[in-house]
């Protein structure tokens, strides 16, 4: 058995070889090409997955294919991600990178009875609740430290408070952890929120954002304010696939189960993604999927140190997971692509509705705003009042 064991990992060894990976800027934090979303495996929103079925999957991301960042958040099922991670990796945490979230409060036990589908719980980021939110997912994860902790969903007023950056400062000085940052969402928008918090808190390590071939905006003028203001900030990309649109595998009769959520999209989602999909064909050549193809346009911009697409089985973890050592796009690729953005990809639809701040009235990163896509709400103003 000791025999076998070792030819394995042997061979495992071998096997992720292809994989790549990259660093968070003037940190020892080390990440691969793509990482692993913990969502998909313990929420239920992209269909059930039992805790042995997660736990195989994550073991066999690391061993088979170098996987090495994984990304959950305590409100994952109320800090089920974080406990299928521990469960996984016992004892083999010098080997992955851990990534996660804080600022609901799940411990509300009122809220948690009051909530209903995907709504959101009601946030707390004051420092003793931070603090508490960090032990509690140090010992889920039961580890000592954290190496990316981000603040989940934050939202403008959480970007103009000083004393939550504040706080996140002390954790890594203190070495509860390693990297911090803020993720925005649940849904696409948040551009003001991003370019504000690295106007404000220029030491940033990371932004979660929500990019891919089919939704370039914002997250491009996100990636633009990364360069105007905060040199060490580094984006870790969900929603790669346009919530599976970019997987190339849908059709206008694709039917989802009813705890999916994206059964609750109006159908013109399905059949317009559909028709600009189609597009994308000629990215499918020399043995590359659409899938693969899409994970290296986000790889191809040095500021993105990891992506987080949906992986739901084992064969689209090995699909994804293989796209790291694959060919790059090439630059007629990436350009076509460009072109092909600029006109909706040949498709008339009703405007995007984003959410968040999206356009600023007037002084600094005003023209980070895209007018091609026009906006749903009103504009903030750049003067940073607290």
């Amino acid at each position: 058995m000791l025999v076998l064991w070792a030819e394995f990992r042997q061979y495992t060894s071998i096997c992720h070889i292809a994989m790549k990976y990259r660093f968070f800027p003037n940190t020892d934090v080390r990440v691969s090409d793509v990482g692993f979303g913990t969502w998909t495996v313990s929420t239920g929103w992209w269909g059930e997955k039992s805790d042995a079925e997660a736990v195989a999957m994550m073991r066999r991301a690391l061993d088979v294919h170098g996987v090495t960042f994984f990304d959950a958040a305590d409100a994952y099922g109320n800090g089920r991600a974080e406990r299928q991670i521990a469960d996984a990796f016992r004892g083999r945490r010098s080997e992955i990178v851990i990534g996660t979230k804080i600022g609901y409060d799940i411990y509300d036990e009122a809220a948690q009875k009051a909530r209903r589908g995907q709504s959101e719980l009601p946030m707390r980021t004051d420092p003793a609740f931070m603090r508490l939110a960090v032990e509690r997912c140090l010992e889920r994860l039961e580890t000592d430290y954290i190496d990316v902790l981000q603040i989940h969903n934050a939202k403008m007023e959480h970007v103009r408070d000083p004393e939550l950056w504040g706080t996140l400062r002390d954790l890594q000085r203190e070495g509860k952890i390693k990297t911090w940052g803020a993720a925005f969402g649940p849904a696409i928008g948040w551009l003001y929120e991003s370019v504000e918090l690295m106007e404000r808190e220029p030491d940033i390590n990371t932004i979660q954002m929500i990019w891919n071939v089919l939704e370039q905006h914002p997250g491009a003028a996100m990636i633009e304010a990364a360069h105007r203001h905060a040199p060490n900030c580094c984006f870790n990309v969900r929603v790669t696939h346009a919530s599976g649109m970019l997987e190339g595998k849908y059709t206008a009769d694709t039917t989802f189960p009813e705890s999916d959520h994206r059964r609750h999209r109006p159908r013109s989602w399905l059949v317009n993604g559909v028709e600009k999909v189609k597009t994308l064909d000629f990215l499918q050549r020399d043995g590359m999927t659409l899938g693969q193809a899409s994970l290296k346009w986000l790889l191809a911009e040095p500021l993105v140190v990891t992506t987080l697409p949906n992986v739901y089985d084992d064969a689209q973890l090995d699909e994804f997971a293989a796209a790291s050592d694959l060919p790059d796009l090439s630059p007629a690729d990436m350009e076509r692509i460009h072109e092909l953005d600029a006109v909706n990809f040949g498709v008339e639809e009703d405007v995007m509705k984003y959410k968040g701040a999206m356009t600023r009235s007037d002084g600094p990163n005003s023209d980070l705003q895209d007018a091609r896509n026009p906006i749903s709400r009103p504009a903030v103003s750049a003067h940073h009042d607290a």
